[in-house]
């Protein structure tokens, strides 16, 4: 028995910040941005819209394609960073938003690998008999935790997000294999200081800007390529695929350049390898749900295809997975 993916939806909020627009806010320009990450553009949520909000209308797009009703579903997993509150979990908003009947629904946090962590878990539940049908949902709102006075992680972060609705099935199709690990060793490269238990919140961490994205850039470039080939390398492995037999990789969208060596590492072609950070930016744990969407709806996944995701992120976490079609 395996886990195959029926339905999936994305949602971009309408407001657009492009690279002119953050020229007018920090000391940056258009060509070092572009040249550095292959970002042009990015979504922000609107005030008031949370990061529930975002998912809701993924998961309606998601559940519609899937031709399931609703309340067909048994279980919620929101991959997040950035979820509404502390507490209640963001899963549990979707769930009273979207008006599903009471059932499981938790958050799960591991940075930008959280969607592949979820589908991970939603697998396993899966194949375990705990759950028939569940909804996997990857969201930023990164718009609220960026420093918007530092150019050089403010540019690089967008907001959206992307669902996916598994079932079991029996058929050559599904999560074919999946690669999965973590390091905190290497926490401090990439981290939300305070706000937790370790620093709790006040006057000096708001003042001192601890409430944001903190990132050692060149440290966490040379880990993520190396990972991220790692994750690829691994999942291809596990399911007995070569790179010949991969007609889609959608890596993590977190800068042009670690895709690039990433693929070139890899030996996978850039013609097969789904790009669109140029509009979207980093989602975080959005960013591979939203890309999987806009491959199937471009027509860039068709039955049969054999597709490979992988990404790294906060932690360090990273994850790889090949899916059949």
């Amino acid at each position: 028995m395996r886990a195959k993916i029926i339905g999936t939806g994305s949602y971009l909020p309408e407001r657009v910040m492009t690279n002119q627009d953050w020229e007018k806010i920090v000391e940056t320009s258009d060509e070092w941005i572009t040249s550095r990450t292959g970002i042009k553009e990015r979504h922000f949520a609107a005030e008031g819209q949370a990061t529930s909000d975002l998912i809701v209308e993924a998961s309606k797009a998601a559940i519609a394609e899937a031709g399931i009703d609703k309340d067909e579903l048994d279980l919620i997993i929101v991959a997040t960073i950035s979820g509404d509150n502390a507490y209640p979990s963001t899963g549990n908003w979707v769930q009273s938003k979207l008006g599903i009947k009471p059932i499981p629904a938790f958050d799960l946090s591991a940075g930008c690998s959280g969607f592949l962590y979820g589908l991970i878990v939603a697998d396993s539940f899966i194949k375990a008999g705990v759950a028939k049908k569940v909804l996997v949902a990857g969201a930023e709102v990164m718009s609220r935790v960026i420093n918007w006075e530092d150019r050089n992680t403010c540019v690089l972060f967008g907001d959206g997000a992307g669902a996916a609705v598994l079932e079991a099935t029996e058929e050559d199709t599904g999560i074919l294999s999946h690669f999965w690990e973590a390091d905190g060793n290497l926490g401090e490269l990439l981290i939300q200081p305070a706000g937790g238990s370790a620093m709790p919140a006040s006057e000096e961490t708001v003042a001192n800007k601890k409430h944001t994205v903190h990132m050692r850039g060149n440290e966490v470039f040379k880990h993520a390529v190396r990972m991220m080939q790692e994750s690829a390398m691994k999942a291809m492995e596990r399911a007995g695929l070569t790179s010949d037999d991969i007609d889609l990789f959608i890596p993590h969208q977190a800068n042009i350049r670690i895709i690039e060596s990433t693929i070139k590492r890899a030996n996978i072609p850039q013609e097969k390898t789904f790009i669109n950070i140029d509009k979207i930016a980093n989602v975080s744990a959005g960013t591979i749900p939203i890309a999987l969407d806009q491959a199937r709806k471009q027509g860039r996944i068709k039955p049969g295809d054999n597709v490979l995701l992988a990404a790294f992120g906060a932690g360090f976490t990273w994850a790889g997975m090949a899916i059949r079609f």
